[in-house]
């Protein structure tokens, strides 16, 4: 099975996928309809947002939350438009729409406030939801010379009454390339209530990730203050060095956020570029940048010393291996991981011996029907595994199971549902979320009724497995 790409815009890469042809899927593959419906069709420009973008969250009374790259307002000082986090509310009647609100429209840095949220939601027992915007801010990051801002992360509060104003506040502008720049992916807390995420680009190493933007990327941690009111504070735990272009390997490069820990603190993640760079990774007449990585980051003995990188899966970009992963992990199956590449779904068993490497096994290579993997897996209590592709030969885009067999030696691939575009959805490119009566919710990037060009603002979705 042969793969040709070539390297997209950094929006493309953090909201899309490169574009790649396979062959029929080696293993079992079933289509079965299960029920899909649009909960939501974003309209875009004047009043709404427009291409949903990252995870959703849900509160306590069933509502639920999410940020989109675009729309809220074209007069946005920025390169882009401003985006928006809005709310669904569920309605009285099972199968009636869905009511949305726009809760927040982001300004722009000469605000001193974000613009373009490129990851999803996390939320806190009080409601609070946090995310991070790719640009604003006030920092000094300029780009085709204009001052654009480093990104942001933000927190959004619900009101002391139903029906009031939530408040917006920046928790963190990233001042300069080296403290990270372009934030993107989903933000994760740890159990002290640290938010940990991932920037593509800055962190000040590497050379070889983006013509435009400078550096490979960036793990940071953001503490909260001792006392209200009070700044937080951001380190950054490594900065990314990526593949040098007269080099066949290296480090990762343009880590894409949705970070995952294990029992002992330690960071686990992917990077986009980085690793081998050679074969299909390879640029013609160039070098890198590479198939990028599986990661992780270990969590020092004391505190203040430096977190150590430990490169867990070179892709290489063959069929069996895949290459340039768009999603963070999973762990389950007593600390197994699982991932998606561009072509594949893989696992990654850790080490029998301490210090010995950690085993790849590719579960499924994907077929003509569903491809190009944008939205981190989960699983349910019976080991399944789930997940969402951009695209497909019949499909603009897909939902999918992966089911083990009894011996657990192989998978059945199962095709839940086609998004087929206007008035579905098209594209999906976040991971799926689970309610309390098993229905699965995310969103897709582009399709459904609204009117941004040909291609639709974008929708939430619901289906059931």
């Amino acid at each position: 099975m042969t793969r040709t790409s070539s390297r997209p815009s950094v929006l493309a890469l953090i909201l899309l996928a490169n574009a790649f042809a396979f062959a029929p899927p080696t293993l079992a593959q079933s289509e079965t309809a299960h029920n899909e419906q649009v909960l939501y069709s974003f309209q875009g420009l004047p009043n709404d947002g427009a291409e949903p973008v990252g995870a959703v969250v849900f509160d306590a009374a069933g509502n639920l939350y999410g940020a989109t790259a675009e729309g809220g307002s074209s007069s946005c000082p920025s390169i882009q438009q401003c985006g928006t986090v809005y709310e669904l509310s569920p309605p009285a009647v099972k199968g009636d729409p869905w009511t949305e609100t726009v809760l927040y429209v982001f300004k722009g840095n000469k605000f001193n406030d974000g613009t373009s949220p490129y990851g999803g939601l996390v939320i806190d027992s009080a409601g609070n939801l946090y995310g991070t915007t790719g640009y604003g801010g006030t920092g000094n990051c300029v780009l085709l010379g204009i001052l654009v801002g480093c990104g942001t992360v933000y927190e959004l509060s619900p009101p002391a009454q139903k029906g009031g104003t939530w408040t917006e506040q920046v928790l963190y502008s990233f001042p300069t390339l080296k403290e990270g720049y372009v934030p993107a992916g989903d933000l994760a807390f740890d159990s002290s209530g640290n938010l940990y995420g991932a920037t593509f680009f800055g962190g000040g190493y590497g050379t070889t990730c983006d013509e435009f933007y400078q550096y490979c990327g960036a793990i940071f941690e953001l503490s909260p203050p001792l006392q209200n009111g009070g700044a937080w504070t951001e380190q950054v735990l490594y900065g990314f060095k990526g593949t040098a272009f007269d080099s066949l390997t290296g480090d990762g490069g343009s880590p894409n956020g949705g970070l995952i820990f294990d029992l002992a603190g330690n960071i686990y993640g992917t990077t986009m570029d980085g690793g081998f760079a050679g074969g299909p990774c390879r640029v013609p007449g160039q070098g890198g940048p590479g198939c990028g990585t599986a990661f992780m980051l270990a969590r020092p003995d004391r505190k203040g010393e430096a977190w150590i990188e430990i490169t867990l899966e070179a892709f290489d970009g063959t069929a069996s291996s895949g290459g340039n992963p768009l999603t963070g992990l999973l762990r389950a199956g007593g600390g197994d991981l699982y991932g998606t590449t561009d072509g594949t779904i893989f696992e990654l068993s850790g080490p029998s011996v301490p210090g010995s490497n950690w085993r790849q096994k590719t579960l499924y290579e994907f077929g003509a029907n569903a491809y190009n993997a944008a939205g981190a897996l989960m699983v349910d209590p019976r080991g399944n595994l789930y997940g969402t592709t951009l695209s497909g030969s019949f499909f603009s885009g897909s939902v999918f199971r992966l089911i083990p067999t009894g011996n657990g030696s192989s998978w059945n691939f199962e095709m839940m549902h086609g998004f087929t575009g206007n008035p579905d959805g098209a594209h999906p490119a976040a991971k799926l979320i689970p309610s309390g009566s098993g229905e699965l919710y995310s969103t897709t990037q582009e399709g459904g009724t609204g009117s941004c060009s040909f291609t639709g603002c974008g929708t939430v979705f619901e289906i059931s497995p």
